[in-house]
């Protein structure tokens, strides 16, 4: 599935959605002009063309999201990360450390997330390699 793109109107409204689905449009309508000030119109518009993208379901009236929040933010950082660090996500890390000062608590989640990271990276090459040597040995005639 390719990478859903919500613009920050959009995302503001799946805020929403998130905290309340399943919910009935009429719902939302009513929660989006408390939160948001938009017109009914809006909200419909804006539930019509996120479904239109596979973002959302509307049946029978009833709104649920098919796209996860942490898709979604994750579709905006690979987006950041490729328009304004080419792609390099050293050089993102660097520029949000240089003008934003970590807690101890931040720098430990954040090099336990690394450490998590290489030990199943450790663990998925380990895998592939053992499956090439497989199939090197059976394109050899070898046996296992």
């Amino acid at each position: 599935m390719s990478r859903p793109k919500v613009f920050e109107s959009e995302y503001r409204f799946c805020l929403i959605l998130w905290e309340h689905e399943p919910v009935g449009s009429g719902e939302l309508v009513r929660l989006c002009g408390e939160q948001l000030g938009w017109k009914p119109t809006t909200v419909y518009t804006v539930i019509k063309r996120l479904s239109a993208r596979g973002i959302l379901k509307n049946e029978n009236s009833v709104v649920t999201s098919l796209v996860s929040r942490d898709d979604i933010q994750a579709a905006e950082i690979d987006e950041l990360v490729e328009k304004k660090f080419d792609g390099s996500l050293p050089a993102f890390v660097a520029a949000f450390t240089k003008h934003r000062k970590l807690s101890e608590k931040e720098i430990d989640a954040v090099q336990q997330m690394i450490d998590r990271y290489r030990v199943l990276n450790r663990d998925d090459n380990t895998g592939d390699e053992k499956d090439k040597k497989e199939k090197h040995m059976d394109s050899e005639g070898g046996h296992r």
